[in-house]
């Protein structure tokens, strides 16, 4: 190869080839404004000083004397060296799906989790619709068949109905095509397929902080990386440290029961819930029921006391206790910052109006891994990854965002005026503002 002479120039989001690291080994600063790469060597570890989340970034455009051809390189992947091209924080359904699909697009990955096995402990209420009702929910969002792929041993119960139920107790029964899940077998689940794709997992190790490309763990390691994705929640080290946008995030307890609960899942809406709802989701033996509540709502009274009283109508012998939170503002206005990204509930990727968010975390999450592949090969800004959600899922997050202030303002009111709302005149628009449409034609 011939030599390589490099001028520097300034511009945003210029272009990446692959071969950009390979020229990088080597590189010497000298006092001419030409410099010269070598093609073997050790990486020089001089830093680019510059702000990571500027959108102007230095870069180099080098000329091949021996190819006659030019190369862009952004000078901040010419000076710095990786341990991996793609660092995700989280392993749950979110950061798996970012593995995996990164992974199928050639991307070196390795997922960071504090838990062993990743999806335990158990923090939800582990419903998911089936990919023909994803479909209908979200019909922006392509092929359904090659994200979902539940197999048989993760689903506890296949459900065809919802009851939504004020606080008569009286139901408003609907169709409805779902599963609930065995969440732990589903996330080891997610799991695997990364791992099949390329990616690499490292388990119980907790995060600490995260500095320019650098993750720092509790136990001293560091581990560097050209892109980082948070898929971490929403307490999330990234989204913690580098965003400063507030959610409202609805804190819920649950409880595994034994027993024998029906088929249909069952959402229950009123003062037993304030500002939320409570769930009874059956499973193949007994059932997942729980609640989470809107802590302005609850007139001080605390969320142990609102779950052991709804606990308390149901005769089973609970098994398991769990508990977590729901980000419940829709998503941020930014998912990318520089090299950072946030996925999942980081990114507040929870329907408000239903707290759905496993199947949309992977929606997130294959849209963030196919990105960055395209980010790493051809220089495809980071930033296409919100305006492809936006194509995808805007639509049903605006509508379910809209749904959850107006139900917001609706579970201030009375029961008795609740339980006169739910009934067959207004069925259709309830039915609607769950599944995230526009619950009437003008708003």
């Amino acid at each position: 190869m011939g030599r390589i002479d490099v001028h520097p120039r300034t511009f945003g989001f210029p272009p990446l080839r692959r071969t950009a690291r390979r020229f990088a080994l080597g590189a010497r600063r000298q006092r001419s404004p030409v410099c010269r790469f070598r093609t073997c060597g050790r990486s020089h570890d001089w830093h680019v000083g510059r702000n990571r989340f500027e959108d102007e970034v230095r870069s180099w455009r080098a000329w091949n004397s021996g190819t006659s051809t030019w190369l862009v390189i952004p000078e901040v992947y010419l000076l710095e060296s990786y341990d991996h091209q793609l660092i995700v924080i989280g392993g749950g359904p979110a950061g798996s799906t970012v593995a995996r699909y990164a992974a199928e697009g050639g991307v070196d990955v390795l997922v960071i989790d504090r838990r062993d096995p990743i999806g335990s402990p158990l923090q939800c209420g582990e419903l998911v619709p089936s990919n023909d009702e994803m479909r209908r929910l979200c019909p922006d969002v392509p092929e359904m068949d090659d994200l979902f792929k539940t197999p048989p041993h993760a689903i506890s119960r296949h459900s065809t109905q919802m009851h939504l139920l004020p606080p008569s107790g009286k139901p408003l029964k609907f169709d409805f095509d779902g599963y609930v899940l065995n969440r732990v077998a589903h996330d080891e689940f997610l799991v695997d397929m990364a791992k099949e794709a390329g990616a690499n997992f490292m388990t119980s190790s907790r995060v600490d902080r995260v500095v320019d490309h650098t993750v720092h763990l509790r136990d001293g390691t560091e581990i560097t990386a050209q892109v980082i994705v948070d898929a971490g929640g929403h307490n999330g080290p990234i989204r913690s440290e580098y965003w400063d946008e507030k959610s409202v995030k609805i804190p819920v307890k649950f409880a595994l029961m034994d027993g024998d609960y029906g088929d249909a899942v069952e959402l229950h809406f009123g003062s037993m819930a304030p500002g939320g709802y409570a769930w009874m989701f059956p499973k193949g033996q007994g059932a997942n029921i729980g609640l989470g509540i809107q802590k302005s709502f609850s007139k001080g009274k605390s969320l142990n006391k609102f779950t052991d009283e709804f606990l308390s109508k149901y005769d089973g012998e609970i098994t398991f206790h769990g508990a977590g939170s729901l980000p419940m503002s829709g998503t941020l206005k930014r998912f990318v910052k520089g090299h950072y990204m946030l996925v999942g509930d980081s990114a507040g990727m929870v329907l408000p109006s239903n707290g759905a968010g496993i199947t949309i975390a992977m929606i997130g999450g294959r849209i963030a891994g196919q990105v960055i592949s395209e980010h790493l090969k051809s220089g495809l800004p980071l930033e296409a990854y919100e305006t492809r959600w936006k194509k995808q899922m805007g639509k049903v997050m605006a509508n379910s965002k809209r749904s959850f202030k107006i139900g917001s303002m609706m579970f201030r009111l009375p029961d008795w005026i609740l339980n006169m709302m739910f009934n067959p005149l207004t069925k259709g628009i309830i039915w609607r503002a769950v599944t995230c449409r526009r619950m009437f034609w003008l708003v």
